[in-house]
Formats: C-alpha cells, sequence, structure tokens
C-alpha cells in the first residue's frame, strides 16, 4: 500500500468540493470530475466524494492526492463501486496499482489537474523527473478501474 499519509481538507477546499459535487450530481462536470461512489467498509452504506478521473490510454484511473482518505480505505475493503455524473451510474472494480507501475499515472493526473493538486504533491515542479514521482508515489494511492455491468 504504502506510506500512510493523509492531508484533512480545509475550508476553501470543502466548499470547493461541494460545488464541484453538485454540478456532477447535476450532471455538470468540471474539468473531468465525477461523483465515486463506495461502499463504507464498517456500515455497507454508500459514501460519495467527488473525484477527478483520469482516463489515459483507454483505461480509467482514481488518483488520492491527499492521500489515505476515507474513500481508498472503503475501496481497498470493497474493490468495487460507481463513478456517477448525473443520472449516469458506472459501476467498476478497482485493482491498486504498485508504486514503480503508478509513475507514468502519476504524471498524467498532474499533467491535467496540476493547478488544482500540486499543494499535495511535494515536488519541484510539473517538469519534476521521474525519480522525484518515485519518491512520492506510496504516499498517493492510484486504482485502474475497470467497469462492469
Amino acid at each position: 500500500m504504502g506510506e500512510r499519509r493523509y492531508i484533512r481538507p480545509g475550508t476553501f477546499d470543502r466548499l470547493f468540493n461541494a460545488l464541484t459535487a453538485g454540478l456532477a450530481r447535476a450532471g455538470v462536470s468540471v474539468w473531468g470530475s465525477r461523483i465515486l461512489a463506495v461502499r463504507g467498509r464498517k456500515s455497507g452504506e454508500w459514501r460519495t466524494v467527488p473525484v477527478n478521473l483520469l482516463e489515459s490510454g483507454g483505461l480509467q484511473y482514481l488518483v488520492a492526492p491527499r492521500g489515505e482518505t476515507e474513500w481508498v480505505r472503503n475501496l481497498r475493503a470493497s474493490g468495487e463501486g460507481e463513478i456517477r455524473l448525473g443520472a449516469r451510474r458506472q459501476p467498476f472494480r478497482a485493482t491498486e496499482m504498485g508504486a514503480a507501475e503508478k509513475i507514468p499515472i502519476l504524471r498524467a493526473y498532474l499533467a491535467r489537474w496540476w493547478f488544482e493538486v500540486k499543494r499535495f504533491f511535494e515536488l519541484s515542479g510539473l517538469d519534476a523527473p521521474d525519480s522525484e514521482l518515485a519518491r512520492i508515489a506510496s504516499r498517493h494511492p492510484v486504482f485502474r478501474i475497470e467497469t462492469t455491468s
């Protein structure tokens, strides 16, 4: 899994997430945003959170810029969930990726959302070498998701 690290959202983050989630529930994606729905590992109830869905090389990925979040723990426990946008529901199975295979995915994620997430990644910049990405990879869980019916 990697180094346990979690960055708690501040007031601005909570407001931004609420706005983004509201738009996604209404069917409006802001720069790739979606609603991740995953069952709680203890309660079994659906838990939702806005996420940035990365599509790269014909595959889809979820990256946790804040680290070991509740959605990460729940997804590890259940191995499945839904990606939602408006009324659309996309059930999926998730596979957590190892540190070495994360590097190109983290690079693609950062290229797309650097302006939004750079403060969560301890990097010299967007063009950080692979060695820097390898150093921080264990702090940022990445899941490849495969659509199910």
